[in-house]
């Protein structure tokens, strides 16, 4: 791929030589079946962490964890199954991990969904929004017992440059999030991750003295994501895009490359040292200021702390 050839890499930082001996450390990752998920898990797992994959499928986590496996024989992998479309399961997921875990370690957020097909999930919100945001909110509330157990304790929320196509000028439009017309399938990806920066920002309003919170735009990667934006055009535009995304793919980092700030955020003594919290990085590794302005409003974060609050005791959660 082209990217190798003009991403920047300031901090010299790259996973084989720059993550720590992370023995006895434990990580929950969502999404690590694939993409950059696995690659977050894998690199993990070559430190000697304590990894655990949260997932949909048993079968696609089994193989992910065969694979590792087969690259680090002594990995310590396991799987905890949870639908981040489908909240019980998330809670249920969370109480599995408290009953084999003391505690939690760093706690990355990495699953979502791109550019799909507008659809509300069996709880009743809208897909990207559910799956990209509310799923990861439940699942963080119910892991910071464990979280607030460890030794300067970690989450890292994964959003995107996307949040600058959040609808404007509100960010987050609460009254017709399920609004199919209210605005399109880009604009409610960007609602969904302009949501993941406002998370982290309510998260260290709360639990700053503690924890290391922060967001992470992992870059324009080829993955399984991309699919998404494709399936999400009518039959006869749908050639047109894919072609499109084909050639921007050879422009794309690896799914390893995109692991990469992820990884830095989660292990790198660095933001320990420096006391890094409730900030935005980029590829690769970078502390950024690339924010639109909505991501920088406490009252949208407040705002949409007391909505998901809202919508999970709705749901008797």
């Amino acid at each position: 791929m082209l990217s190798s050839m003009w991403v920047r890499n300031p901090t010299g930082f790259s996973p084989d030589a720059s993550l720590p001996d992370l023995s006895n450390k434990t990580f929950f990752v969502t999404g690590a079946t694939a993409g950059i998920g696995y690659e977050t898990a894998l690199a993990l797992a070559k430190k000697s962490a304590t990894v655990v994959i949260g997932a949909r499928s048993e079968a696609r986590a089994r193989d992910a964890i065969a694979s590792i496996k087969a690259q680090v024989p002594e990995a310590n992998v396991e799987f905890i199954q949870m639908d981040l479309a489908d909240l019980k399961t998330v809670a249920d997921a969370a109480r599995t991990f408290r009953t084999r875990h003391d505690k939690l370690d760093c706690l990355v957020n990495n699953a979502g969904i791109m550019a799909v097909p507008f659809e509300i999930t069996k709880d009743g919100i809208e897909s990207q929004f559910q799956t990209n945001h509310v799923g990861h909110f439940l699942l963080t509330r119910e892991l910071l017992p464990a979280l607030e157990r460890a030794e300067r304790p970690r989450i890292v929320n994964l959003s995107s440059d996307a949040h600058w196509w959040a609808p404007k000028p509100e960010g987050i439009v609460f009254d017709s999030i399920n609004d199919e017309n209210r605005m399109g399938t880009w604009a409610r990806y960007g609602q969904s991750k302009l949501a993941n920066i406002l998370f982290t920002r309510g998260l260290h309003k709360r639990y700053g003295s503690r924890i290391y919170v922060n967001s992470v735009h992992p870059g324009f990667v080829s993955t399984e994501l991309m699919r998404g934006p494709v399936s999400a055009w009518g039959s006869f535009m749908r050639p047109v895009v894919s072609l499109v995304f084909s050639v921007f793919k050879l422009a794309a980092l690896r799914a390893d490359q995109g692991a990469w700030t992820s990884l830095y955020v989660a292990t790198s003594p660095d933001i320990v040292e420096n006391g890094i919290k409730n900030q935005y990085f980029e590829p690769l590794a970078r502390q950024s200021t690339n924010l639109s302005e909505v991501a920088t409003d406490d009252k949208l974060a407040e705002a949409l702390w007391a909505w998901t609050e809202k919508a999970l005791r709705d749901r008797g959660l």
